[in-house]
C-alpha cells in the first residue's frame, strides 16, 4: 500500500506507534534522496564536454581531499612560494612560472605527471636524476603520477616491439628507483596499456580531437619526443605517439608536466590544444635538463652506446674506468660532461661535493656551492685530475644500495640478467 505524507508530525505518529517500520523508511528515503541527486548527476554530461567546469571540478575535489592524501606524513607543510622554488628548481624552463604561482596558491595538492619509456638499461640521468626530481615535487606537496609508457615503447619499436620484454624492463626500474630512495608512498606508479584498456572510450576521444586541430606537419616536428628526427622515416605508429602523448596530458587530469626538454614539443602541443578547445587552465611546463653522454659531443647518453653512459648496476671499476675515459676539457665549464653529473647529480644527492684532492695546507676541500667549484675549475685552481676521482667515488656512493639489492636479493638478479640479455633497439 502507498501512502503519501503531507506533514512531518504524522511520519512521526507512525513511526512511534509502529505502523511505520524502519526498513520502509530507509527505502523511500534513499529513493527521495536519489530523486533529488539526479539533476546533478546528470550535470556530468555538462561537466565532460566543458573542460573549464571540469577543471572547476577536479580543484574543489582536490582541495577536499586530506592535505596528507597519497602523500607522505613526514611532508612538512610550507607556502606557496616555498613550494614554487622548489618546483622552479626541478626546471631548466618553466613554462609559465606566473600561473605555475597561482597554481599552488589555488590548489593544496597539483598533479605532477612525469613518465617512461621502458626501453633497456636504466642509466643514472633516469635513475638518480628522476628519483631526485620526484621527491623534491613531493616535498613541494604534489602527487605524482609516473606513467609507465609501454604501449608507446611497443609503437617506438623498443626492445623490437615486444610488449612482455619491455613490461619486464618498466618492473626493473621501478625496482631501481625504490632501492635508490624515491619517495614511492606519494606516488603512483600507472601502465599506460592498462590505463587505457580501463577507459579506452574517453582516451581514443581524447586522442582525435587533438589530431582533428592539429596538422600533420606540426605532429611530425613533435617526432624528437621519441628520439627520431622530423626528416626520419616514419611508421604510421610513430605518428600516433605524439598524439598519444598529448593525450595523457588530459587523460590523468595533469597540472604539471615535469619531463626532459626533448619532451618540450609535445609539452606546448598540449597547450596549444588548450587554445583550440577554449580551455584556460593549462598544463605548466617543468622542462628538466638533460644529461650528455661521458665522451665528447655527446648531447645525450645513448644506451645503444655503453660506453657514453654511467648505468645504475655499473660495478665499481666501470665507473671509475668511464669517468677516467669521460670527456673533461681542462678550464672548460661548458659542454663539461663531468662538471654537468656534479652539477646535476651529486650536488642535490649529497648537497656538496667533496674534493679528494688535497690543497697546500693539507686539507680536504669540501665545495658547498656549485658556483665556487666552477670558478675554480675556470680559473684552473681545480684539474680534471681532481674531479674525476672524486666524481667516481661520490657516484659509486650513491649506486651501492642498488648494486648491493641486485647481488643480494634472488629475484632482482634474475631480473636484472634477463633485461641485460635483452638487445636494445632503437
Amino acid at each position: 500500500m502507498t501512502r503519501t505524507y503531507n506533514q512531518m508530525q504524522d511520519v512521526f505518529v507512525d513511526y512511534c506507534d509502529g505502523a511505520l517500520h524502519p526498513a520502509d523508511v530507509k527505502n523511500n528515503l534513499s529513493k527521495a534522496i536519489n530523486e533529488i541527486l539526479q539533476a546533478v548527476r546528470d550535470q556530468k554530461l555538462h561537466f565532460k564536454s566543458n573542460n573549464d567546469a571540469e577543471v572547476l571540478v577536479d580543484t574543489v575535489k582536490s582541495t577536499q581531499l586530506s592535505s596528507t592524501e597519497n602523500l607522505p606524513s613526514s611532508m612538512p607543510m610550507m607556502t606557496a612560494e616555498e613550494r614554487f622554488k622548489i618546483l622552479q628548481g626541478i626546471a631548466e624552463e618553466c613554462t609559465e612560472e606566473a600561473e605555475l604561482r597561482w597554481l599552488l596558491q589555488e590548489k593544496p595538492n597539483p598533479i605532477c605527471y612525469d613518465g617512461f619509456e621502458p626501453s633497456g638499461r636504466m642509466h643514472i640521468a633516469q635513475g638518480v636524476g628522476k628519483a631526485i626530481s620526484i621527491n623534491k615535487m613531493l616535498k613541494a606537496r604534489c602527487r605524482v603520477k609516473i606513467w609507465i609508457a609501454d604501449w608507446f615503447a611497443m609503437l617506438n619499436n623498443k626492445m623490437g616491439g615486444d610488449l612482455n620484454k619491455i613490461r619486464t624492463v618498466g618492473s626493473y626500474m621501478i625496482e631501481i628507483w625504490k632501492v635508490l630512495g624515491m619517495n614511492v608512498d606519494g606516488v603512483e606508479f600507472l601502465w599506460a596499456s592498462e590505463e587505457i584498456e580501463k577507459r579506452g572510450d574517453e582516451y581514443w576521444s581524447l586522442v582525435m580531437d587533438i589530431s582533428q586541430k592539429r596538422n600533420f606537419k606540426r605532429i611530425v616536428r613533435c617526432s624528437q619526443i621519441m628520439g627520431r628526427r622530423d626528416t626520419d622515416a616514419l611508421t604510421a605508429a610513430q605518428i600516433m605517439y605524439p598524439l598519444m602523448q598529448c593525450a595523457d596530458i588530459f587523460f590523468l587530469k595533469v597540472d604539471i608536466c615535469q619531463m626532459g626538454m626533448d619532451q618540450r614539443k609535445v609539452n606546448v602541443l598540449a597547450r596549444e590544444y588548450c587554445n583550440a578547445i577554449r580551455r584556460n587552465n593549462k598544463p605548466i611546463i617543468l622542462s628538466h635538463h638533460i644529461l650528455p653522454g661521458i665522451k665528447e659531443g655527446q648531447q645525450k647518453m645513448s644506451k645503444s652506446d655503453p660506453s657514453s653512459a654511467i648505468f645504475m648496476e655499473d660495478d665499481e671499476s666501470q665507473v671509475n674506468s668511464k669517468i677516467a675515459q669521460a670527456f673533461c676539457p681542462q678550464k672548460i665549464t661548458e659542454g663539461n660532461p663531468c662538471l654537468e653529473y656534479i652539477k646535476y647529480i651529486v650536488f642535490p644527492w649529497f648537497e656538496r661535493f667533496d674534493l679528494l684532492h688535497k690543497d697546500a695546507d693539507g686539507g680536504s676541500k669540501t665545495y658547498n656551492r656549485i658556483e665556487e667549484l666552477f670558478e675554480d675549475y675556470a680559473s684552473g685552481a681545480l684539474h680534471p685530475d681532481d674531479v674525476k676521482p672524486a666524481l667516481a667515488k661520490a657516484i659509486n656512493q650513491i649506486l651501492q644500495p642498488v648494486r648491493d639489492h641486485f647481488s643480494n636479493n634472488p629475484d632482482a638478479k634474475v631480473l636484472l640478467e634477463t633485461v641485460k640479455a635483452y638487445r636494445v633497439t632503437n
